[in-house]
């Protein structure tokens, strides 16, 4: 027997375009986060004592996350960014996630609350999330730029230049099995080439050793309704791989 909300759910799964539920299989399911970080978080946060990684190695890297945090909060290397921004959304999620999803910058709604894609198009990857059998909690989302641009203006390449060092930080930090970039801006700056999101999506990457996948951003899915289609197509192509990257070793 399906309940209210679960048919409420699926119903609204179905008119973003996603026919289907990821359902993993038992040995693949996902325990809940021991470690998560969020932007506005005004002290680091505890580690639940779940946790599969050792307490110490649990601790230097929640550690090292808040040190990175904190000299993102005080960054003023772009001028315009520095004095226009409410505040710096360095991203939240769990520092265990398999898969981070990196979009291009904040927009209103994510600078005035300090969390990364809570405004309509973060609702709608929060469907994306949640239709491949993960939570918001048990992945790790942020953006290429941690300030909003004046007016959600296009990112200029000097500013994705002074943010890359953090973001690179984060992954580094984090080693997930997957970094899903959302959008060009996030595909351009981790692989380095510029073409269009039409060639990109439908393939695997090599990000420092991290496989990377590119689909459309869910601003833009709000825009082109008619490519959810496609974003799904890729976001199961996606968790299939990730799955047969957990079947070769688990330990990956």
């Amino acid at each position: 027997m399906i309940s209210k909300n679960s048919r409420l759910f699926l119903q609204s799964l179905k008119e973003e375009g996603i026919e289907e539920i990821y359902l993993p299989s038992t040995a693949l399911i996902i325990t809940e986060p021991t470690i998560c970080i969020l932007s506005k978080a005004s002290s680091p946060p505890e580690i639940q004592p779940s946790s599969p990684i050792s307490s110490s190695a649990a601790n230097s890297l929640r550690d090292q996350m808040i040190d990175l945090r904190s000299q993102a909060f005080g960054c003023t290397r772009c001028g315009e960014l520095a004095a226009t921004r409410k505040s710096v959304v360095f991203g939240a999620g769990n520092l265990e996630a398999e898969v981070v999803f990196v979009g291009e910058a904040p927009g209103k709604d994510e600078d005035e609350q300090g969390l990364p894609f809570v405004g309509a198009a973060g609702q709608l990857l929060t469907k994306i999330i949640e239709a491949i059998g993960y939570t918001r909690k048990q992945v790790f989302i942020c953006n290429v730029l941690k300030c909003r641009p004046p007016g959600n203006r296009t990112p200029h390449p000097d500013e994705i230049i002074n943010c890359q060092p953090y973001l690179k930080s984060q992954l580094a930090l984090i080693k997930p099995k997957m970094i899903c970039a959302l959008g060009n801006h996030a595909a351009h700056t981790l692989l380095g080439m510029e073409k269009p999101m039409s060639q990109l999506r439908g393939y695997f990457y090599d990000y420092e050793g991290i496989r990377l996948t590119c689909t459309y951003h869910p601003a833009y899915l709000l825009r082109n309704p008619e490519d959810k289609k496609k974003v799904w197509e890729d976001m199961k192509r996606m968790r299939r791989e990730i799955d047969l990257l957990m079947a070769r070793d688990p330990m990956f």
